[in-house]
């Protein structure tokens, strides 16, 4: 993910609308991506919830193709015996769209999420 932005929020605490894009893979083989989401987050078991999934929402930006997310959600949660540590669990449906081959789409999407667990990880050492 190389940016995240809040494009509008509803009256409902927890609800947004997100944008946010991706960087082009496999040497610009597969081009930038964006996404349109709609997300609601909430408190769940003393951690958080956050589901959401992509809609049609505006024009698309140039040079990106527009992916689009299915029903997908994250949750965070303690881990009892150990309280400063949090067990983050992700399920993500994507559609990257476009035209492209089912192994570029594999080997980008393995890679991509492995990169972001660990920017994630070295995001939140303290």
């Amino acid at each position: 993910m190389t940016s995240l932005d809040i494009i509008g929020q509803f009256e409902q605490q927890g609800s947004c609308l997100m944008r946010y894009t991706t960087a082009g893979q496999l040497w610009n083989l597969i081009a930038p991506r964006e996404f349109i989401d709609f997300s609601y987050t909430t408190d769940y078991q003393n951690g958080l919830l956050s589901c959401g999934i992509s809609v049609e929402y505006g024009q698309e930006q140039t040079n990106f193709v527009r992916g689009f997310n299915h029903p997908c959600g994250w949750f965070c949660i303690p881990l009892k015996n150990e309280p400063d540590y949090s067990l983050l669990t992700g399920f993500i449906q994507t559609d990257l769209r476009g035209m492209l081959p089912q192994t570029a789409v594999d080997s980008a999407m393995a890679n991509s999420l492995v990169n972001f667990y660990i920017e994630l990880r070295n995001a939140l050492k303290i």
